[in-house]
């Protein structure tokens, strides 16, 4: 078994081991390679206009994350063509399904990213351009297999020319429609050699070399030549494949509905997310996952141990049905917590509708477990997951509850994930993140930006203005936009891309976003205006961005437009992320905002 994915570049540690055997492969298959193109992939990855191609890596991994073979794709957006530069298996298990599904995955990214196709090379299979008979016999096989796709070799031009005389086995230069009927003109094909050419062999080329090849090209439009192995048949279409980068992880709150206060107007209730469920169901690139159980120290890491212990102790002691509210509040001394648990609990909260009952510790510990696998399955090779919890969390400060949150599970993520390097988070939920500036307020690693309704009219009224930047350190890591009481669309886009040019300045490996729907029109919670369709834009301009993300629910009260609205938002970011944008219901590739290619 083995599975498919790719690595944008070797920030993580899993990807660096993966990146070494990678080269591995290339040193046992491709023996003739010169060890500085082996050792320079890292840079291919993370430096696509130093090679003037933008590199792309598929890997197909076992289980134990061992890479079974890769395949390596270059993309020209200059030029708009796709360039398949290896695609191999590792020695010992040949074949497998493993070369199909890596090519099939090829196939589906060229299909993405060019109108063009996709070209690369294959040595020959006739006894006058290779005079080993073995070779000549795997050439032949190889050239069998990609005919099944309905690639073939452009005919009738100079490219099988040796750039010396006494060299054997040119590459013929194979090209595959991938499934489309297209007629290449002389003068696209010109170019695509010439930048083949150039950018891949241009230290070897003798003088005139490409010059000679490019005028070789008389035939408008180029031919190809006729099936050799197999029947004449159209091109074959280009299937989805199941990619893990193309996926966006899913877990869920398998414990939230233990968790269930039943006091008049306590909207933060279970069927929020059976709403959400609901609307997101026909969304095929969701890939649910079950919750995976990770140790306390990570809630600790963010909040004061005292609240954590006091907070786990006094849920042990509830009896079932039973609730506690906060009504005692420490404004004179705050040094000493009072002894008796009930009444400590105004010691570690900010307000007095959020109660303590049995269930609140098991169903936030569990928000937490599930927030922490979406986030590690970003560290696994997923590009984007949504951790569809509740309680929710953003409220929740270091050593407070309030706001119907108890852990901030998006801020436990954040951390978890600054140990590879720099987070932003975003928060668009319609209340201001206070628990999450209190935590990061003085970090620099981890950038907190927060779009909210103005602490004037709106919980948690005592934060959230634009003058908290950040303390020592996170002096200026803390960005805050309080927005008025009545926000439409349009408007409310207009901040979040200054929030996303903030991000894009920051430069972070990683983003977590506290996702609220209670910016929706008619939310109980909420006053502004934000329709399904903002819903979509807002999720396709976060998408661009095209960092690892972690999508954390929090609030959204509404129960009628919740899944809509969710649906909306993760089709919009799935989209933004794979470069989809829609101009008359067709699909088209749009640069990220983050990649300069010219």
């Amino acid at each position: 078994m083995f599975r498919i994915r790719r690595i944008y570049d070797d920030t993580l540690p899993r990807d660096r081991e993966v990146i070494v055997q990678v080269q591995d492969i290339l040193r046992s298959q491709f023996t003739g390679l010169d060890e500085h193109d082996i050792a320079k992939l890292p840079l291919q990855l993370g430096n696509p206009m130093k090679y003037r191609f933008r590199s792309i890596l598929f890997i197909a991994e076992g289980s134990r994350g061992k890479v079974k073979g890769f395949a390596l794709l270059q993309h020209a957006p200059d030029v708009g063509f796709c360039y398949l530069d290896y695609i191999s298996t590792e020695a010992t298990r040949p074949g497998r399904g493993v070369g199909g599904a890596l090519y099939d995955t090829v196939r589906e990214e060229a299909a993405t990213l060019t109108d063009t196709g996709l070209f690369f090379e294959c040595l020959p299979d006739e006894l006058h351009l290779c005079r080993n008979a073995e070779e000549l016999e795997q050439n032949r096989k190889r050239l069998r297999f990609y005919e099944r796709y309905g690639a073939y070799p452009i005919i009738n031009t100079a490219y099988e020319t040796p750039f010396k005389p006494e060299h054997d086995c040119p590459p013929y230069l194979v090209f595959d429609p991938l499934g489309r009927s297209i007629a290449l003109s002389r003068t696209v094909l010109q170019k695509i050699i010439r930048a083949i050419l150039m950018r891949k062999y241009g230290k070897f080329c003798p003088p005139g070399y490409i010059d000679m090849v490019e005028s070789s090209i008389t035939d408008d439009p180029i031919k190809l030549r006729s099936p050799q192995y197999t029947r004449t048949s159209p091109a074959a279409a280009v299937h989805a494949t199941r990619s893990i980068d193309k996926r966006i992880a899913f877990v869920v709150n398998d414990k939230h509905d233990i968790h269930h206060v039943h006091e008049r107007g306590y909207v933060e209730a279970p069927v929020r997310i059976q709403r959400i469920l609901e609307g997101i169901k026909s969304l095929a690139f969701l890939d649910r996952m079950k919750p995976r159980h990770f140790p306390e120290k990570h809630i600790k890491a963010v909040h004061n141990i005292h609240y954590v212990e006091y907070f786990k102790r006094m849920c042990s002691l509830m009896e079932p049905g039973e609730s506690v509210y906060p009504y005692v509040f420490p404004i004179r001394n705050k040094a000493r917590p009072p002894k008796e648990m009930p009444v400590r609990a105004g010691y570690y909260c900010i307000d007095t509708f959020t109660p303590l009952n049995k269930n609140a510790y098991l169903a936030a510990r569990r928000a937490v477990d599930c927030t922490l696998t979406a986030a590690q399955t970003i560290t696994e090779g997923y590009r984007l997951a949504y951790a569809l919890v509740r309680p929710p969390g953003h409220h929740a400060e270091r050593n407070a509850f309030g706001g119907f949150c108890y852990f901030n599970s998006a801020a436990v993520a954040a951390h978890f994930l600054s140990q590879y390097g720099k987070v932003a988070i975003l928060d668009i939920d319609y209340h201001h993140g206070n628990g999450t500036q209190d935590i990061f307020y003085e970090r620099s690693d981890v950038l907190t930006i927060s779009i909210h309704g103005h602490p004037r009219f709106a919980y948690p009224y005592f934060s959230g203005f634009y003058d908290e930047q950040g303390e020592g350190l996170g002096h200026r890591f803390n960005v805050n936009y309080p927005l008025p009481e009545k926000v439409e669309g349009r408007a409310y886009g207009r901040v979040l891309d200054k929030a996303l040019n903030r991000i894009t300045r920051f430069r972070p490996l990683f983003l977590v976003v506290a996702f609220g729907l209670d910016t929706a029109r008619g939310d109980p919670t909420g006053s502004w205006n934000l329709l399904a369709q903002d819903f979509h834009t807002n999720g396709h301009r976060i998408g661009v961005l095209r960092l690892p993300t972690v999508i954390v629910q929090e609030g959204g009260y509404r129960t009628r437009s919740l899944g809509a609205n969710a649906c909306h938002f993760l089709r919009g970011l799935w989209e933004g992320f794979h470069g989809i944008s829609r101009q008359g219901g067709k699909k088209i590739w749009a640069q990220p905002l983050t990649l300069d290619i010219s």
